[in-house]
């Protein structure tokens, strides 16, 4: 099985983020606008957490808390579950099922490198069987 360093390499080093003082109504805008469910939280160069839907819900709006006067650093996850380059996608897999979760950010020496949603993970996997089913196919018929 591959590693979170194979689904960077195809997806790229990219992620979007926020401030911890942007408000949550702000955060959801750009949520949408990207179409993702979660943005990791930057302070300058350090990484400060992650923001998600499940934050958004729980806290928010379970809440009665207003999301135009709410800053993102009251309701992120401040520690959230994260990996390395040298996960394994089945780690991945696990982690995410123990947990709960679906976004995992990725750091290397302390720093954020990446992030790997449950999506990454499962077009990973669909794109490894799919390598191997043909292999065997041409192993079967010579071709």
């Amino acid at each position: 099985m591959g590693t979170v360093r194979h689904i960077l390499q195809k997806k790229g080093h990219t992620v979007l983020s926020i401030g911890p003082s942007t408000t949550v109504y702000y955060a959801l805008e750009c949520m949408v606008e990207q179409n993702v469910g979660a943005l990791l939280v930057m302070d300058g160069e350090r990484f400060a957490g992650i923001f998600t839907e499940r934050d958004y819900a729980r806290k928010i709006i379970l809440r009665g808390k207003a999301s135009k006067e709410t800053q993102v650093r009251e309701i992120m996850s401040e520690h959230p579950v994260t990996v390395t380059p040298d996960d394994t996608v089945e780690n991945c897999m696990n982690l995410m099922t123990q947990k709960y979760i679906r976004h995992l950010p990725v750091l290397e020496d302390g720093k954020l490198v990446g992030l790997v949603s449950i999506g990454d993970i499962v077009k990973y996997i669909i794109e490894d069987q799919k390598f191997i089913i043909d292999n065997l196919e041409h192993y079967i018929t010579g071709h």
